[in-house]
């Protein structure tokens, strides 16, 4: 027997997640009217789709921009999809406002984790040994230790796997997901360029491969 959901509760999952009605309704009735479960739901179909279409390529989309704190930041960003027509839609110019807005508040150095170049790698994980080792505990709990620290870096400094400002329990990787199961098509981050007045450098970075919403 399934459980009875209100309309209300639809509505409001529906305006957290961004998923159908439909999709909204369903995942409510196998969370047993919990929404915060539902929106758990929604987020594993929204990846698992993801990761079917991510072999499929991206040659169309757009470049978004976003200019913040009266011009002193300012962000380029590609956003690629499948076809022209879903990069018109409204939803796609959300998301690339969206991940543009995110990357001028955020900074991140890279779009996902691959991107980190080995000498980068290296040098944090040497001085996260370093500090372990400091400690006095033992080579394979420094291991450990330096696999939970890199975690850290990548959640600070790549934007694939950065909490959104906007909802800091979904990743950009998963807000990709939700739109990618919404509308369709597969949808990759292929570069940004973050710049900000006065700042000795500015960041630009462009990812190693096309497909970047896989798990």
């Amino acid at each position: 027997m399934s459980v009875k959901i209100e309309a209300k509760l639809v509505k409001e999952l529906r305006e957290k997640s961004g998923a159908p009605m439909g999709d909204c309704l369903k995942a409510l009735q196998e969370a047993n009217g919990d929404i915060e479960g539902a929106f758990v739901v929604l987020r594993k179909r929204g990846m698992a789709s993801a990761q079917k279409k991510a072999a499929r390529s991206t040659n169309e989309g757009a470049v978004g921009t976003y200019i913040h704190a009266g011009g002193k930041i300012g962000v380029l960003v590609e956003v690629n999809c499948e076809s022209d027509f879903v990069a018109r839609t409204d939803e796609f110019q959300e998301l690339l406002k969206d991940i543009a807005m995110h990357i001028a508040a955020s900074d991140p150095r890279y779009v996902k984790s691959e991107d980190v170049n080995p000498e980068d790698m290296e040098r944090e994980k040497e001085i996260y040994r370093a500090q372990a080792a400091a400690t006095g505990k033992p080579a394979p709990v420094i291991e450990k230790i330096v696999e939970g620290k890199m975690g850290k870096f990548y959640e600070e400094f790549c934007l694939l796997d950065q909490p959104f400002i906007k909802e800091q329990s979904v990743t950009i990787k998963e807000l990709i997901a939700q739109k990618v199961a919404k509308m369709g098509e597969n949808i990759t981050v292929r570069r940004f360029a973050r710049f900000k007045v006065g700042a000795p450098d500015w960041t630009v970075a462009t990812t190693k491969a096309v497909e970047v919403v896989a798990e």
